[in-house]
């Protein structure tokens, strides 16, 4: 190849869009329903991968907070379909 070959397809490849700029440009076009599916999909896909996700230190202590709070009344949990019920009826959904 040519350098002046080479240098065309890597001004094309410049002018091109970022694989993530096009993934935020179809992010951005969704509905918040799509947004969430997509990030459940997200979430399973990352779950599954479970060997190579190590969860920050601050976790541990954030969800000691957490259980505190739960145990003295504080909060009170809720299964993901009502707390998805609710993120929607918040929404306008």
């Amino acid at each position: 190849m040519s350098g002046g070959a080479r240098r065309w397809l890597s001004l094309q490849a410049w002018l091109q869009p970022s694989r993530l700029e096009a993934m935020t440009i179809a992010i951005e076009k969704m509905s918040w329903e799509e947004k969430l599916r997509t990030l459940e999909e997200l979430w399973d896909s990352i779950t599954r991968e479970g060997d190579r996700y190590h969860s920050p230190n601050w976790h541990e202590q954030a969800l000691k907070e957490t259980k505190q709070r739960c145990e003295s009344g504080a909060e009170q949990s809720a299964d993901w379909i009502r707390a998805k019920r609710e993120l929607y009826r918040l929404r306008g959904g």
